[in-house]
């Protein structure tokens, strides 16, 4: 089970809709169908959701679902569609989105397929960062990879369903409700005609009709679910809820470093610029990260003097620290708040996929900017991004007052530092803000803090070696076992030979 997030407790009493695709996750043999929907509906109320089950639907080839399994889910309100088994995922997804436009949140989404984690999972996480709906998920076997969707509940489909020896103990109950739901609008729909009924028998004798089968034979096939929100534009203007919310800014100047040449003291108004153009006013706090060390001093000083929080850190543990910081931003400042993220996340898992289901969960608006465009479109859906070397230009105009502005500011200072300095490799990324740069200075050329480099960088170098180590072993237990294979299988044919050729006396 997912952790808690912002829109869970509206949801719990808000409606719920499910899609089922039958292929992935059938009814078990000898399972009463009319169980389904008390079954579904128990889990829900098991996890404190009380709101109406407004929809079931089950997708699939329903020329092979048996008339009496039809009767059972039709009598407990639950509708079928028949699709073909390569366009189900499709006709699925569209109904799904069809569904988010005309329901808003809060409300509940479940869907039982085993295909939400793979074909389904990349379009409707970005929708999810957009309209976080509460989230529900089943499947027949539980995936191998991790998901980027961030759910509330997930189950396997034959522990949802529970023993149908047990259940029939509700028939009663059962038999009560199978009234109301007769009653209300429950179809079998044929997506490949747009044929609709309440008769199982009718269904039935239109799916083997020649009219369907002549249908389905020029209908076009939908092997692939169509992503609805590549063709979503960038750089919206600010939503009103966002527009004079705090603005978090995380840099990572292992990834976009500051140009050679460029003024570092233009870095922020220029961050601000390009904000402002959006509509966003709110308070701007930036952090940036990266080798203290190896970073020129007027830079350092550049950026301070404007009020950018500097965090020492060392490449392996650079996106570590970053996440962690920004999972302790978000908690100290309320939702809505603005995110943005200066790396290149794309090629980082670890830290890209964490933020998305973040982004899932929590009412935070994201903006992007990376040193050089993705090869293809990223799962996290910002409402802005940028080239970094396009972020930090300016005009010229706009450059001298920067300029003018930044030294008078840094001269009213004494040339001190108004932004916090960390050292993220030593205290676990917990050290204190050492007020000034000749304090981190003094800090980063001491035993203590050589001495945590040296054991983080050994770590890396145990995590190495036993992942290459593993791989080592198992690449050479292959080697053996083909070897031994190839042997066997030369000895085999050597005795086949053997055996055929004739005997001389």
């Amino acid at each position: 089970m997912g952790s808690m997030w912002w829109g869970e407790e509206a949801a719990k009493g808000a409606k719920i809709a499910v899609w089922w695709d039958m292929k992935e996750c059938p009814i078990p043999e000898g399972y009463d169908a009319g169980r389904i929907r008390p079954s579904l509906e128990a889990a829900f109320k098991e996890r404190g959701y009380s709101g109406p089950v407004s929809s079931i639907t089950a997708y699939g080839d329903q020329t092979q679902t048996p008339v009496h399994i039809l009767h059972g889910l039709l009598s407990t309100g639950v509708s079928v569609a028949h699709t073909s088994s390569e366009s189900t995922n499709y006709i699925l997804y569209r109904d799904i989105v069809e569904w988010r436009g005309q329901n808003p949140p809060p409300a509940t989404m479940m869907i039982i397929s085993n295909q939400v984690v793979g074909d389904l999972s990349w379009d409707l996480a970005r929708l999810q960062q957009r309209s976080q709906y509460n989230l529900f998920l089943a499947y027949s076997k539980a995936p191998c990879v991790l998901s980027v969707l961030s759910t509330s509940s997930r189950w396997l489909w034959e522990k949802l369903l529970g023993d149908n020896n047990n259940n029939n103990n509700n028939n009663n109950r059962i038999e009560t409700r199978s009234v109301q739901y007769k009653l209300s609008a429950m179809i079998l729909c044929c997506k490949s005609c747009n044929f609709d009924c309440q008769s199982p028998e009718k269904f039935r004798k239109h799916l083997s009709s020649y009219k369907h089968a002549r249908q389905e034979s020029v209908y076009p096939t939908y092997k692939e679910v169509n992503r609805v929100t590549e063709t979503w534009g960038r750089n919206y203007a600010a939503a009103p809820e966002y527009a004079t919310a705090k603005i978090l800014v995380w840099w990572n100047m292992f990834d976009c470093p500051i140009p050679e040449g460029y003024d570092a003291r233009r870095v922020r108004p220029s961050l601000e610029e390009a904000f402002k153009k959006l509509g966003y006013s709110g308070p701007v706090s930036i952090t940036a990260y990266g080798d203290l060390n190896h970073t020129p001093e007027h830079l350092l000083r550049g950026l301070s003097s404007t009020g950018v929080s500097l965090a020492h850190t060392i490449l392996d543990v650079t996106y570590k620290r970053m996440y962690s910081d920004l999972l302790d931003g978000q908690k100290s400042n309320p939702t809505p708040t603005n995110i943005m993220v200066i790396s290149d996340t794309d090629t980082h898992q670890a830290f890209s996929t964490p933020l998305v289901r973040l982004v899932q969960k929590q009412k935070h608006n994201l903006f992007l900017a990376y040193s050089s465009r993705p090869y293809k479109m990223f799962v996290l859906l910002p409402s802005a991004e940028w080239l970094w070397h396009s972020l930090l230009e300016v005009s010229e105009k706009r450059k001298h007052v920067l300029q003018k502005c930044s030294s008078e500011s840094e001269s009213d200072r004494g040339g001190e530092s108004s932004a916090m300095l960390y050292c993220k490799v030593c205290c676990g990324g917990q050290g204190p803000d050492y007020k000034s740069l000749d304090n981190l200075r003094t800090h980063l050329s001491s035993e203590e803090h050589a001495h945590e480099v040296k054991k983080s960088q050994n770590i890396k170098h145990i995590r190495k070696a036993f992942r290459t180590g593993f791989l080592l072993l198992l690449d050479n237990h292959l080697r053996r076992r083909r070897a031994r294979k190839s042997q066997s299988c030369r000895r085999r044919g050597s005795r086949r030979r053997a055996q055929k050729s004739p005997t001389v006396w």
